[in-house]
């Protein structure tokens, strides 16, 4: 395995030097590396990220491009499919971090990719968003890092609502609803003991209301939870709390019903995927789960965002909207930085996100200084989203849909006060 991995990383930096030699050095457009899980149990939520992403780059250029000095450049996407494998997402990284002129990445879904790959090119001084990957690790493996010379000086942001953001919002749900024991479920991945964690410390900052009446794992690849399922019955579990990021999800909520736990089943934005609404069908009716954008045209910009996405994938539901929407507004917000910043830079770019001057209209919200300087001591500062951007989902007839009606129409006034601010 180790001789194979030494293979794809000598060829992948050969095709980097390849791509500098042939024209790859000139700054006559911005390039743009977009990575991801594009196939495999992960690829609803890369493909729909990276779709999204092209969504946008296609708009910017067909305008035009980016003006810089006088002249317009377009974006240049560059894809990579990590497959949801660490060491390959290391290995993209090492790719990367050798290209010339390279001004940014945008994407990773996985958390432990993040941790495998990011380093790479924090290194390198390389810009990064990460979306939509939410593991809390993924940025607070920063906090407090640095050298004798003085704090890290972070060229990684992220765009997404993190897991403690969702953790939270979990934990809530359980105890709006009088609940007062549950279960809690999540993967082996660092994605899924991240979360797990997130849940214990949310249960323990609202008040221990919830009693946990059982710790459950399952590897990737499960496809029976019922010895699980039938220990958090036994146990008396009044509802399912799950993290997770695979198809296995789809697996917890067949195994509910097969053994008759009529619990609710509330956790993590990948519920929202394709390969659960399809895989649980009717069993997954029900499940709640934090989103930061919802298939529903309740505003103007929302319903051409979805309409050009149906047209551009030839789809009539679009696999993963969190992540297409996020990996679309990312593109905005990193051109925005490439405009103010005036240049293709990487490290220029990164001043300027860190104070963007105007507002970016996006299809979840109208960004405002999304991002601050990077303290070390404040993950949030390189965070984009807060509760505000995040609302509760609930799959019903193979969709998601708001399950309360108050945050649809919150995000539509939102939506029009923004609108009206502009008029003026």
């Amino acid at each position: 395995m180790k001789i194979q991995l030494k293979s794809i990383a000598v060829l992948m930096l050969a095709g980097a030097a390849a791509f500098s030699a042939c024209g790859g050095g000139k700054s006559d457009v911005i390039k743009v590396a977009i990575t991801g899980p594009f196939t495999g149990g992960s690829a609803p939520m890369g493909a729909s990220m990276r779709d999204g992403a092209k969504l946008a780059i296609a708009e910017i250029n067909a305008a035009g491009g980016i003006e810089i000095n006088g002249k317009k450049l377009k974006i240049e996407a560059i894809e990579r499919d990590d497959e949801a494998k660490n060491e390959r997402g290391a290995i993209i990284c090492q790719e990367f971090v050798a290209m010339k002129d390279l001004s940014g990445v945008i994407g990773t879904v996985n958390t432990g990719v993040v941790l495998a790959g990011d380093k790479y090119l924090q290194e390198k001084g390389i810009t990064k968003i990460i979306t939509p990957a939410a593991g809390s690790q993924s940025m607070t493996q920063w906090l407090n890092k640095g050298d004798k010379k003085g704090p890290v000086d972070l060229s990684i942001f992220r765009f997404a609502a993190y897991d403690d953001i969702q953790a939270a919002m979990v934990i809530e749900e359980a105890i709006n609803r009088k609940l007062t024991r549950v279960a809690f479920f999540y993967d082996s991945t660092n994605y899924g003991k991240s979360g797990f964690d997130d849940m214990v410390n949310q249960n323990k900052k609202q008040g221990d209301k919830l009693q946990v009446a059982a710790s459950e794992k399952f590897n990737i690849g499960d496809k029976d939870m019922t010895a699980q399922l039938l220990r958090a019955k036994s146990a008396g579990a009044q509802a399912i709390l799950i993290w997770g990021i695979g198809p296995e999800l789809a697996a917890i909520a067949n195994g509910m019903a097969k053994i008759n736990l009529r619990v609710p089943l509330i956790g993590g934005w990948p519920l929202s995927m394709s390969n659960f609404v399809d895989n649980a069908g009717k069993n997954g009716d029900g499940t709640i789960m934090p989103q930061t954008f919802i298939e529903e045209p309740i505003t103007p910009k929302a319903k051409a965002f979805i309409e050009a996405y149906h047209k551009a994938y030839n789809v009539k539901r679009i696999p993963s909207p969190v992540s297409a929407a996020q990996g679309y507004d990312a593109v905005y917000i990193f051109a925005a930085a490439v405009s103010q910043a005036q240049s293709t830079d990487t490290k220029k770019i990164k001043l300027a996100l860190e104070d963007l001057k105007k507002p970016v209209h996006g299809v979840i919200t109208t960004w405002l200084k999304p991002y601050t300087k990077w303290d070390p001591n404040n993950v949030a500062s390189h965070e984009a989203f807060t509760r505000e951007q995040v609302v509760m989902g609930m799959v019903k007839d193979g969709r998601i849909i708001f399950a309360n009606d108050a945050d649809r129409q919150r995000l539509i006034k939102n939506a029009s006060a923004v609108k009206g601010k502009d008029s003026k």
